[in-house]
């Protein structure tokens, strides 16, 4: 686990050196308030399956710590994103986890794919916000001290 998140780091540096690259200082993301607990689930595949389970793991996690003591984001990029579309089987989780603390990231880089690939626009459903990148969010946040989960 140290090993990737070494690579990760260094891979980080590396995209924030090149010239025209995108980080995620480029847009504004809102700073989580500080609690006792803060906690980035990574999404990366199109499974309902998945999606539930990560919903799921928030759920429990804010009830046994409090949902006043813990920062949740979950952060979706490739094939991962279809979970953050308005469209989605989970659409109606994500609205209404939304009102209740968890933020939910959709990659910007993987929504310009699916534009480009699907020739249409990207809907991203409610309670969702863009990240510049998916990754570089995780590893922003995860470089704050929060916890790495992924389903």
């Amino acid at each position: 686990m140290k090993s990737i998140i070494a690579v990760l780091m260094i891979a980080s540096a590396a995209l924030s050196v090149l010239p025209g690259s995108s980080t995620a200082a480029d847009a504004p993301v809102a700073t989580p308030e500080k609690k006792l607990y803060n906690m980035v689930i990574q999404i990366t595949e199109d499974s309902e399956k998945v999606a539930n389970m990560a919903l799921n793991n928030a759920v429990n996690v804010q009830r046994e710590l409090g949902i006043d003591n813990i920062n949740i984001e979950v952060v979706a990029y490739g094939p991962g994103l279809k979970m953050l579309l308005k469209d989605s089987p989970v659409a109606g989780r994500i609205k209404d986890l939304a009102l209740q603390n968890v933020s939910f990231a959709a990659c910007g880089n993987t929504i310009k794919t699916w534009e480009k690939t699907n020739n249409a626009k990207a809907e991203i459903t409610e309670g969702a916000h863009v990240v510049p990148a998916g990754l570089v969010r995780i590893l922003n946040l995860q470089q704050q001290g929060w916890s790495y989960i992924r389903p």
